[in-house]
Formats: C-alpha cells, sequence, structure tokens
C-alpha cells in the first residue's frame, strides 16, 4: 500500500480562513483557557503537551524551514547582486523580515522529536534541519546555494513562558548567512513571540533584531513593536530601524513600515525613499511542497514522523489524532529509555552541537554543502 504523505500549506500572508478551519478547535479561547489554569505565570511552558485539537499539521523544524525556502520571490539569491556593501545589507535586511511569517492564534506546530530532519530543495537552494536536542528544544539548520555560493545556519532555541495573560516565546541562538562570493557573514538574532490571550487574542512578532556584518562593519537595527495591551493603535506588525556604520556611528538609513505589506529605507544623505521588502510580492500564494522520490525520504523526516497525525487533523479525526500523538510520544520515552540502560549519548547526525552558558547554543554543520532533497519547493 502506498504511502500517503501530508504536506501542509506554507505559512503565508493570507489568512487562509478555510485551514485554519480545520485546524481549530470549538470554543478556542475558553479551552485555551482551560489548559493554562494551572499553570503559574513565570513558568517555561516549551514542555507543554497540547491536545491535538491545538495542533496544525506540521512541525516546528517545518516552520523554521518555510521562512528559508518557502517564497513567492527569490530574493535569496538576489543577495548578490548589491554593487556596495551597504545596497548588500539592505537586500539581506529585506531576506531577513520576508523569515518573519503570519501566525494563527490558537493552533501551534508539534514540538520536533528528538533527530526529526526536514530536508527541502527549491531550485539550486538546499535546506536541512534537525532537532539537535529535545530538552531543551533546539534546532539546527543549514541551507546552501551552490549556484550564487551562499550558505545560512541557524540554531533555535525558543524558550516560551506563560506571563498570566499572554505567552512570550524568546527565540535564542546565532543567525548567520555567508555571501562566499563577497566574503561576507551577516550575523543576526531573531524577533520573538507573543501570544496574546487576554484582552484581545491575537499572535504578534515583537523585539529587537541586530543585523551586523564582521567584515565591513555595517550594522542594521531592527524593532519589531507590537499592539498595545489593549490592541488599540496603528503599531500593528509595524516595524523600524536604521543601518549605521559601527566605525564612524554615522547613520546612513532609516528603515520603516510593516512586516506584513510593505517597509522602505531612506538614505539619510539624500532623502531618497524607496520600497525594499513588499509582503505580498514576497509571501502570497505559497504552495505545500510536493514529494518528488518517496525512496530517498529519511524516517527521520519530519513528514513522515508526523504523517498519521497530520492526516487525523486534517480530517478532524480526534480519537485517531490523539492515538497517534501518544504513539509518537511513548516511542520517544521507549528510545530515551534504551540509550539510558545502555548508557548512550544521543548524537546529531548532521551538526556538531556546543552549549555554554557564555555563548548559549551553537550548531556548526558537518558536511560543506546540502545535497538535493527528495521533497520539492514549488
Amino acid at each position: 500500500m502506498e504511502t500517503k504523505i501530508v504536506l501542509s500549506r506554507p505559512l503565508s500572508l493570507e489568512r487562509q480562513s478555510d485551514q485554519e478551519t480545520n485546524y481549530k478547535a470549538p470554543n478556542i479561547l475558553r479551552r485555551i483557557l482551560s489548559l493554562f489554569k494551572n499553570v503559574r505565570p513565570g513558568s517555561d511552558v516549551s514542555c507543554f503537551k497540547l491536545p491535538p485539537e491545538f495542533n496544525m499539521p506540521k512541525s516546528e523544524l517545518q516552520c523554521y524551514a518555510e521562512c528559508v525556502y518557502s517564497t513567492a520571490l527569490d530574493i535569496l539569491s538576489n543577495l548578490n547582486g548589491g554593487k556596495t556593501p551597504l545596497d548588500r545589507l539592505i537586500s539581506v535586511v529585506a531576506w531577513t523580515i520576508s523569515a518573519v511569517r503570519p501566525l494563527w492564534f490558537g493552533v501551534a506546530p508539534y514540538n520536533p522529536t528528538l533527530g526529526e530532519t526536514h530536508h527541502v530543495s527549491k531550485g539550486n537552494l538546499n535546506v536541512l534541519l534537525e532537532q539537535v536536542s529535545h530538552h531543551p528544544p533546539v534546532s539546527a539548520l543549514h541551507a546552501t546555494d551552490s549556484k550564487e555560493n551562499i550558505e545560512i545556519i541557524w540554531c533555535n532555541s525558543t524558550v516560551p513562558k506563560f506571563t498570566g495573560t499572554s505567552v512570550e516565546a524568546h527565540v535564542h541562538g546565532k543567525r548567520e548567512l555567508k555571501l562566499h562570493n563577497h566574503g561576507e557573514t551577516y550575523e543576526m538574532n531573531s524577533p520573538n513571540l507573543l501570544i496574546r490571550i487576554f484582552p484581545v487574542p491575537g499572535n504578534d512578532w515583537f523585539g529587537n533584531v541586530t543585523i551586523r556584518c564582521i567584515e565591513t562593519g555595517l550594522v542594521a537595527e531592527l524593532s519589531y513593536i507590537s499592539q498595545s495591551f489593549f490592541g488599540f493603535g496603528t503599531n500593528r506588525r509595524l516595524i523600524k530601524g536604521k543601518i549605521f556604520d559601527s566605525l564612524s556611528k554615522k547613520i546612513l538609513c532609516k528603515i520603516e513600515g510593516h512586516w506584513d505589506s510593505t517597509v522602505t529605507v531612506k538614505n539619510t544623505d539624500n532623502a531618497e525613499v524607496r520600497v525594499i521588502y513588499d509582503a505580498k510580492e514576497v509571501i502570497s500564494g505559497l504552495q505545500a511542497p510536493v514529494v518528488k522520490d518517496l525512496e530517498r525520504v529519511w524516517p527521520t523526516e519530519t513528514v513522515l514522523v508526523w504523517n498519521k497525525l497530520s492526516e487525523a487533523i486534517l480530517s478532524k479525526d480526534w480519537e485517531k489524532a490523539k492515538e497517534a500523538k501518544k504513539s509518537i510520544e511513548e516511542r520517544q520515552r521507549e528510545l530515551h529509555r534504551e540509550r539510558e540502560s545502555k548508557g548512550e549519548n544521543w548524537v546529531p547526525k548532521h551538526f556538531l552541537v556546543s552549549c555554554s552558558k557564555e555563548k548559549g547554543w551553537n550548531c556548526s554543520p558537518i558536511e560543506k554543502w546540502v545535497p538535493n532533497a527528495p521533497i520539492i519547493s514549488l
């Protein structure tokens, strides 16, 4: 019997109301409040187990990957086109903004299992992720474009905490984008996620992001500004920032806009303003990846690990979904007990991983280039 693979559409600009209806449990707000009734404010909820009614049919690993491989315009390959270091940094800023996607309130992706992977290709871009730690949850990403000579390395460690009226998920870990043709490395961090329960339910990205080119000394600072507590005002999905020379401290550009619509950059020398990012062009109309070669799909591939659960969620068969999720969790506990009994430590297959109090988590890819994948992003 041929395996039916469930691959859901990427998170994109459209609300995808039909899909949201499929995933959401009835009386969603009341049920969310019941989940947190015994959780104290300030608690770390990274290991919080959600019933499948509150899951979207994809892993968090896939959500991270979509930020890199799923765009309507190939803005990544355009990064090499800038004639000056400033031009290239502005393009990197636009690409970084494209990695921020709208989320649906009331549903969350699966917590990836230890060793889970996601391997997808789009044109010359090959993307590979691996869950390198489960407690705490840490995801590693490596993406390479051999034609453009571009490399991306991410290490994501998310710490969600319940505040009493919301969940604040702080995303830790270094992100690097390397333009090898220009000998430039851009280091950056991620904004944080706010899941507001009261008084106005919704999701938003917030916090400060710094993008620094090590070789040129140019720096971009971005602020993602969330709505006010009561949801009033025009700050929804607002982004503001500047680009400056870290040596002279001179401000070269100012950045302003909304990450779900358009973002502009203003040159401080000549006051010229231009649009550098249009969300409608980049993250709308996105399609689900397709499996081109099932035999080459690794057993650890996220779409295989969670396939039965995703299928049950889409069909709203909640009893089957509970059984599928329970089976996955029990299998993970069984593997953990086996390792403990043998005195073995789990070792990632695709990354060298280290962690220290000073530098946090660091994930270095073992291979120089990511191979072509059997799953293709359209």
